[in-house]
């Protein structure tokens, strides 16, 4: 190929791929949480119908981001007294629009289809740094939506103590298991 056709070629090529934003789908995005109680129990609790968004390089995945934000008040207990407790200055002493927001700082991609994530959290007005190890289920077009789609699912562990969430630890573990799934859609442009 002549040298002024590869550049004419080079030029009308398709710009490399960049992040594309996706929101997450509220309906199909859930934080499970659980602890262990006394030795007992495991107890568990979940948010679910939260908001955020997922800038995804599909082509570079160390080049993706997340944001996710929530009101505490959001928690899902599965029994009222617990959750009223939690919010109490025992624990969260929550207001309506205290918010539990995370914000990745980078991207390890550890595999074809892993990476961690890590990222700031802030929960209980302390803001830290954690590590998701996060997996991509599946990328591709949504068979209902007809639009482009991204499900992952994460995993991390909390310690209570550090947001200052530690009261009756160690009887009530301070070790906190956190399990995330979450399904996005292409923003419209």
């Amino acid at each position: 190929m002549a040298p002024v056709a590869l550049a004419a070629a080079l030029l009308a090529a398709p710009a490399f791929a960049e992040a594309e934003k996706y929101t997450l789908d509220p309906s199909h995005s859930q934080i499970v949480f659980n602890y262990n109680h006394l030795g007992f129990s495991t107890s568990y609790g979940m948010f679910s119908g939260f908001n955020g968004e997922i800038l995804f390089d599909q082509a570079d995945p160390a080049a993706s981001s997340v944001t996710v934000s929530f009101p505490v008040k959001t928690m899902l207990t599965g029994w009222q007294e617990r959750f009223d407790h939690l919010m109490t200055k025992d624990f969260f002493d929550a207001t309506e629009d205290e918010m539990v927001t995370f914000t990745s700082t980078g991207i390890e991609v550890t595999g074809e289809k892993t990476a961690k994530i890590t990222g700031d959290l802030t929960l209980n007005g302390v803001t830290k740094s954690v590590v998701l190890d996060a997996v991509l289920n599946q990328a591709g077009e949504h068979p209902m939506a007809k639009t482009p789609w991204a499900g992952f699912s994460a995993t991390t562990t909390l310690i209570r103590s550090d947001y200052n969430l530690g009261l009756f630890a160690p009887y009530v573990a301070d070790e906190v298991q956190v399990q995330i799934s979450v399904e996005a859609q292409k923003a419209a442009e």
